[in-house]
Parts: C-alpha cells; sequence; structure tokens
C-alpha cells in the first residue's frame, strides 16, 4: 500500500514553462471528447495566484464530466479536476508567497473555470486554502472533496446537537471514497459506526477502517409506515432517492440525516412525520461553495484530530492524467473501490 509522508517542503521558485500537459475536455460540433492536450497559461482561466499542480484526485463528478454522462461543465473547453494541491509559483496576492503550498477543492473548478488536472493552472486567491501542518500535498488529494464532504457532514451534525452518546450513525454507500472517509472520520470522533453497501465482500475492509455492523444494502427491508422502528441515531447517506427516503423512517428522536450524494437517484419521496414527531433534521453538504472560512477550519481539523486514521487503506491507487479514462468508466459501472489520487508532476 502506498504511504503517505507528512514532512512539507517549500519548493524553489522556477521559471513557468510556456507549455505544459493539461486533461481537457471538450463539447463542440466535432462532439464531447476529453483527452490530454499541450496548453499555456494564457489558455485557462484567470487568477491571482499561478501554481505547479502536483497531485489531484478522482471524485465522482470528475468522473461524470470527463465522459460527458453528467452534465457538470457549463463552459468549453475546460480543463477536468475538482481538486488539486500544489505549490504557488507567482503570487499577485499578499496572502501567498511563491513557494507555498496550497490546495483547492472544488470552488467551481472543472464547472465554470479550469480545473487541477493540469502541471500549471491559475487559481483564484479566495479559493486557496494553505495546507496545513500534519499534511503533505498528496495527503490532501487523498482525502480531497470526499473526505472534506465527509468532515463537513460530521460538522453540520454535531453543530445540530448529534453526540456519539446518542446511539450509532450508519453510512451508506459505505465502500466509495466518500462513504470510506465517512466510516472513518466518524469513528476517530467517537461514533459508533454502521455501514451500508452493496459489495458485501468488502465488509472486512470497513471494519477495518471502524464498522461495527455491515449490512448489504440488498437485504434492507424498510418497511411502509411514515416511522418505523428507529434502528439509527443519525445517517450520513451518499446514496439517496430510495435509501435516503428508507432513512427518514428509521433515524430516532432528534437524529440528524446528512444527504450527500445521488447515485441511488435525485428524487426524494417521504412524509412530515420524521420531522414533526421525532424531530429528525435533514442537513445538506455542499462542499463547493463551502464558505471559505469554515473549509479552512475543517481542513485544519482534517490535519489533526479528524485526519482519517486509515487514509492508507481508503487510498490505494495512484495513477498518471493518461489513466484518468479508464478510472471514469470504472467509477461510473460501480467497479472502483476507495481513492484514487493522480500525480500530475
Amino acid at each position: 500500500m502506498p504511504s503517505f509522508p507528512t514532512t512539507q517542503h517549500r519548493s524553489m521558485s522556477h521559471p513557468i514553462p510556456e507549455s505544459f500537459k493539461a486533461f481537457r475536455i471538450h463539447n463542440d460540433d466535432d462532439g464531447y471528447r476529453a483527452g490530454i492536450e499541450t496548453v499555456t497559461l494564457d489558455d485557462l482561466s484567470e487568477g491571482d495566484v499561478t501554481i505547479q499542480g502536483h497531485w489531484s484526485s478522482v471524485n465522482y463528478k470528475d468522473a461524470l464530466a470527463g465522459t460527458g454522462k453528467g452534465k457538470i461543465a457549463n463552459v468549453f473547453p475546460i480543463t477536468g479536476g475538482i481538486d488539486v494541491s500544489g505549490v504557488v509559483v507567482a503570487s499577485q496576492n499578499g496572502r501567498f508567497a511563491v513557494g507555498d503550498e496550497v490546495l483547492v477543492t472544488g470552488c467551481r473548478q472543472s464547472q465554470k473555470r479550469d480545473g487541477g488536472y493540469s502541471e500549471y493552472l491559475n487559481v483564484e486567491s479566495d479559493s486557496l486554502v494553505a495546507l496545513p501542518d500534519g499534511l503533505s500535498l498528496r495527503e490532501a488529494m487523498a482525502i480531497g472533496t470526499a473526505g472534506f464532504s465527509a468532515a463537513l457532514g460530521l460538522y453540520r451534525m454535531e453543530a445540530n446537537g448529534q453526540r456519539p452518546d446518542m446511539g450509532p450513525v450508519v453510512v451508506t454507500g459505505a465502500t466509495g471514497g466518500v462513504g470510506s472517509f465517512a466510516v472513518d472520520i466518524f469513528t476517530a470522533a467517537g461514533y459508533e459506526v454502521h455501514a451500508i453497501t452493496g459489495k458485501v465482500d468488502e465488509f472486512d475492509y470497513l471494519e477495518s477502517l471502524g464498522a461495527k455492523q455491515c449490512i448489504s444494502r440488498h437485504d434492507l427491508h424498510w418497511g411502509q409506515k411514515p416511522l418505523e422502528t428507529a434502528r439509527w441515531a443519525g445517517a450520513f447517506d451518499n446514496v439517496g432517492g430510495d435509501m435516503l427516503n428508507g432513512l427518514t423512517r428509521v433515524v430516532g428522536e432528534y437524529g440528524n440525516i446528512v444527504s450527500c450524494g445521488l447515485a441511488g437517484g435525485f428524487g426524494l419521496n417521504t412524509t412530515v412525520m420524521p420531522f414533526i414527531l421525532r424531530g429528525v433534521s435533514l442537513l445538506g453538504v455542499s462542499s463547493e461553495n463551502c464558505p471559505q472560512d469554515l473549509r479552512a477550519t475543517l481542513w485544519q481539523r482534517l490535519a489533526s484530530e479528524w485526519k482519517p486514521p486509515h487514509l492508507d487503506s481508503i487510498c490505494t491507487r495512484e495513477i498518471a492524467m493518461d489513466g484518468l479514462m479508464d478510472t471514469f468508466e470504472s467509477m461510473l459501472t460501480g467497479r472502483s473501490f476507495g481513492r484514487t489520487v493522480v500525480k500530475l508532476n
């Protein structure tokens, strides 16, 4: 398994090359297509800070954007990759200096502006987070939007009163990137975690992350009443659709349900009963547009008390940009597992 060094190294300033490689996505008269191209900084979105990209990662959104199977990008051509970490090589902003190690997750990358699958890129300083002590650039991308979303979900639940002593919390879609981090981080925060997955052969993996009970989604029978017997004190849902509908019926009094994904559908068919009779709260997680001060706070926590204890087990694959399309297809056909980091330089 890969190791993740935590020692940080400040890179020396060096000239920015005239051209470099980026993973570009097109949608025009020649159709939807994506691949590695040679570009210049002038081809890319403007920004007051230029960074040399070192690492990125593969998220479900990246797979949808790269293959065209989901409407993610709003402009074309565009560079893929919603996450990136790297080193500042030019700055017009006093908060960041050449040599600073930084990261960006979300912030409309690969949607409205060029993303992180690039050897160099311009970024807006308002989207940048200084790499916190305790994380390397590679670790930051191993965590990426997936781990950040799990941390944001935990933050929102606890801000709304969730506590470990209320009882177990269930995580759905538990073997995916976000789900794996949710199991790991919630367990580290003191919660008893139960995991739901369709991959029954990965129960041992989930138990190694801390899951106390693993449940096959094929064996779930929610019942049809608006309220069924409460089974969990809270839930972190990556699936949506019928799964989220069922969870609303089985979470206990004043429990919180985080909605963080739609792999099972974007519809929600429920009643008001869980909310007005049990005081259940349904909380959204939008890592894309998280306020920047909260974003920085959560990254500090991910580098310290919420740092995933089993990061090496969750992130087991490293690719270069030429491996992106194969990875996208694996993810969209349900054959992906855990997290994949992308080496840019």
